[in-house]
């Protein structure tokens, strides 16, 4: 199984290679999108090769998710804290995205090692954005602390108009996902690898993974959200996080490995599928291979049958040949 990176691999290829070039007027404009529809925009002019424009478009909120300013809550106070004097922030941002970020290369440390892990720290701008919510719930929990005005049930959207649900308290977060498939294969696909998902975490080797559930139907720890967002045909998906998978270096990783989960889940089921996909083909192959060399050589047996001769005997040399 695989885990997604938390960076852009195309925006941090993008930023390296316009480090690397600073002295070089070239001008760039790129747009890309990647999966949960998350849309990039890059620019460079020629006037300014040292200021480079970021915009991002985040998944659009379903109506129990709240953003303030077209973003999540927390956002803003995430980005400076990851990203320093190196980064403003745009207001308001281009049109058709939630955030655009103004980074001065020029700012860069000079020290190889420090600059690449920048880098990397604003190629994962999707990681900070949308999971500065959860990452705001998981540090208190790591100082086993709830915020006095938080929401007995929280939304937060990671993918177009689906959100999942945290349960804050103090010793734990409870973590809910509505498990939504498109097409029929892979709600069957997803279902069968969520109930084996759940069986493995039993194993010896996983005792300090959080729990995980699945269930056909919302747990009542999700009693109260809106009926629309528990709308799931693949099941639901219940983690409960403690303090201890949230220490240190921990809380990214947790972050980051929940904000993605349906991700995950779906490109196994792709994965599962297209294997399931190619053992069919190869079986039909060898099906086919072996119906061939079943059917009798037609022509062979004409030449056979044609290219034989017969000689008419006279009736003593049936006699002679019948006496011998």
């Amino acid at each position: 199984m695989i885990l997604l990176q938390s960076h852009s691999r195309f925006l941090l290829q993008t930023l390296l290679n316009r480090v690397h070039n600073l002295e070089k007027g070239i001008e760039l404009d790129y747009n890309w999108v990647e999966f949960h529809d998350v849309r990039y925009h890059i620019q460079v002019s020629m006037k300014n090769p040292y200021i480079l424009l970021l915009s991002v478009s985040l998944p659009t909120p379903p109506a129990e998710a709240i953003f303030f300013g077209g973003l999540p809550s927390g956002a803003i106070e995430a980005i400076k804290a990851a990203y320093g004097v190196i980064v403003q922030i745009f207001d308001p941002p281009k049109d058709g995205f939630n955030l655009t970020l103004k980074l001065n290369l020029s700012k860069l440390p000079p020290d190889e090692d420090y600059r690449h892990a920048l880098l990397v720290k604003i190629a994962s701008v999707r990681e900070v954005v949308l999971g500065a919510p959860l990452r705001v719930i998981l540090k208190k929990l790591a100082s086993r602390n709830v915020a006095p005005n938080m929401d007995r049930l929280v939304a937060i959207v990671h993918r177009p108009n689906e959100s999942f649900f945290l349960v804050p308290q103090v010793e734990k977060v409870t973590v809910v996902f509505p498990m939504r498939f498109k097409d029929s294969i892979d709600i069957v696909l997803a279902t069968s690898f969520l109930q084996e998902f759940v069986e493995a975490r039993r194993t010896a080797g996983l005792n300090n993974a959080p729990s995980c559930l699945w269930s056909p139907s919302p747990p009542p720890e999700v009693k109260g959200a809106p009926a629309e967002a528990l709308l799931a045909n693949a099941g639901f998906v219940t983690f409960v996080i403690f303090p201890r998978h949230v220490e240190g270096k921990k809380l990214d990783r947790t972050v980051w490995s929940l904000s993605t989960f349906h991700a995950y889940v779906s490109y196994h089921v792709k994965c599962s599928e297209g294997f399931m996909h190619t053992r069919m083909r190869r079986r039909v192959e060898s099906l086919i291979q072996a119906l061939d060399r079943a059917k009798p050589n037609v022509e062979n047996s004409k030449k056979t049958v044609q290219s034989g001769s017969f000689k008419r005997l006279s009736l003593n040399e049936a006699r002679s040949n019948s006496k011998s």
